[in-house]
């Protein structure tokens, strides 16, 4: 969290505002994501790999090779906001977007990553390269150029609401609460 609250006084300048702005983050829109157990995180890993599977089928299919792979590979772009993953412009308009429209910004640039790269993801034959494979995918002129990049995490996706992910949430969170209750 360290990273976001300094990112937040750097933006407002102001301490009062990047508190509230910080409470905002924790208490509603990524609940639980730093608490101990890290459940909502788990839970949006969990959400992506259910949506990998319907949105880049293929890569999904890969990703089902390796157990426990998107807690190895997203689980910092989620909990870091992509702050030291994205150009720090690219991350500025992602953050504009998640106070604005929600937690689910962060499955859309997510998605937007994995589908702009499939063809590089597919070429993964083993646990290694699909992990040096998602640390290259977020570099590069796809992500430099933040306006062709925010205007593609809007349109590649396709349909992603709220409500689809509020479900995903629930049905993920049982699963999860579940197997750590075994």
């Amino acid at each position: 969290m360290n990273f976001i609250a300094g990112y937040l006084l750097i933006i407002t300048k102001d301490e009062e505002k990047s508190f509230w702005l910080m409470d905002a983050l924790i208490g509603k829109i990524l609940p639980d994501y730093y608490s101990p157990a890290m459940l909502g995180l788990k839970t949006d890993q969990e959400v992506l790999g259910d949506l990998v599977k319907a949105k880049a089928p293929a890569v999904g299919q890969l990703m089902t090779q390796f157990p426990g792979i998107w807690t190895l590979v997203v689980s910092r772009w989620f909990i870091c906001l992509y702050i030291d993953i994205l150009p720090v412009e690219t991350v500025l308009r992602i953050w504009d977007c998640l106070f604005y429209e929600g937690s689910k910004v962060l499955f859309r640039v997510a998605l937007t990553l994995i589908r702009h790269n499939q063809p590089e993801i597919l070429m993964a034959r083993s646990l290694m390269d699909v992990c040096e494979c998602f640390k290259s995918i977020t570099k590069g002129p796809f992500t430099q150029d933040c306006h062709t990049f925010m205007q593609k995490i809007f349109a590649e996706p396709g349909s992603l609401s709220m409500a689809t992910i509020t479900k995903m949430r629930e049905s993920c969170r049982q699963r999860i609460v579940a197997e750590e209750s075994r």
